[in-house]
């Protein structure tokens, strides 16, 4: 269910701020993390340990799901992690005047753009365009 959730687009109003996005990811982060320590659990081990001993069919299903689990966890885990970082660029968005707001503009711009450079999953065109119409909501 969890990855089903994942795989569906999201919908968002155009009037979100780059807090909704952190906030998005933590969620997310949350349970996956939640599923990777069920997939860690030693009762899940000893069904796999069946499941490999009998030589099930299963175990291409469970493998493929083992895979998108961990790499939506990792996903979840890169985007809080550079997101946190822009949370010092954003705030001024939220707790001061527009005057000096502009002044954060040039800092925040610049984070992002390391962002895309530098992360594995947030680096697609998508992720910062949304990214950059939440700044501009703000």
């Amino acid at each position: 269910k969890i990855l089903a959730e994942n795989d569906q687009l999201r919908k968002e109003t155009d009037d979100l701020g780059p807090r909704v996005e952190l906030d998005y990811w933590k969620k997310k982060l949350s349970k996956f993390s939640y599923l990777m320590e069920q997939l860690k659990s030693p009762d899940v081990k000893a069904v796999h340990g069946v499941l490999t001993a009998a030589k099930s069919k299963l175990l291409q299903k469970w493998r493929a799901l083992d895979i998108r689990i961990t790499d939506a966890a990792n996903e979840a885990k890169d985007n809080v992690k550079y997101l946190y970082s822009l949370e010092k660029y954003y705030d001024p968005l939220y707790n001061s005047d527009p005057v000096s707001m502009v002044e954060a503009i040039p800092g925040l711009i610049n984070a992002i753009k390391m962002i895309q450079s530098i992360s594995q999953y947030y680096n697609t065109s998508e992720k910062i365009s949304s990214l950059f119409v939440k700044v501009g909501a703000q």
